[in-house]
């Protein structure tokens, strides 16, 4: 009964966000049409559209001139979780982090890429799926500096997981850590996932 969008707006306004920037690609109208101005979901949104897609790394630094922000969140936008915002902020700042990933216990190492981390917190790689895979699972929510994106080509593809990260890791250990919780998660990448979410919603 509510788009997915408007879910993670909600979500985002009770935990105190009320400023968004959505990034749109495929079908811009179907977004724009269900989420207006976002009044309607209790939250102020701003777009930033994509003529190509620019990945996780890129999006951000296109939007970057619509966030009067030093520090922000990126979520993934199919991806259903309660995870603590205000504490995930805290932790951020705490650790004076340049990102801050939320980690919860990976659910399926054959199905999802891991998130290596040291006993002290921080981010050590990723690894990928399969067997051997014993990382922790990302969640789509992190807590970002502006400045991880400031220097990237807005109009340039770039990642951050298999991308930037890796080396800001490698330059600066504990640039980059782990915020681990038991939060819920829902993965809705696949149209099978979203049937099984729509299903347990109902």
């Amino acid at each position: 009964g509510m788009p997915l969008v408007g879910r993670i707006l909600r979500w985002l306004s009770a935990s105190g966000v009320g400023s968004t920037v959505l990034n749109l690609h495929h079908l811009p109208a179907t977004i724009t049409a269900a989420v207006g101005d976002g009044t309607g979901f209790g939250a102020e949104v701003r777009y930033s559209w994509e003529p190509t897609i620019l990945g996780s790394a890129g999006g951000p630094a296109r939007a970057l001139p619509l966030l009067d922000a030093t520090q922000f969140f990126v979520i993934n936008g199919d991806t259903l979780t309660d995870v603590n915002l205000a504490a995930l902020a805290a932790d951020h700042r705490q650790w004076g982090a340049q990102v801050t990933l939320a980690l919860v216990a990976n659910p399926d190492p054959l199905h999802y890429g891991g998130v290596t981390v040291d006993g002290d917190g921080r981010v050590t790689g990723f690894t990928p799926r399969g067997p051997a895979n014993t990382g922790l699972h990302f969640i789509g929510v992190q807590a970002v500096e502006a400045d991880v994106f400031a220097p990237l080509d807005p109009d340039v593809p770039a990642e951050t997981i298999n991308g930037i990260y890796h080396d800001m890791i490698a330059r600066r250990p504990g640039c980059v850590r782990a915020f681990v919780s038991g939060a819920s998660f829902r993965d809705i990448g696949t149209a099978a996932d979203y049937l099984d979410t729509c299903l347990d919603l109902a």
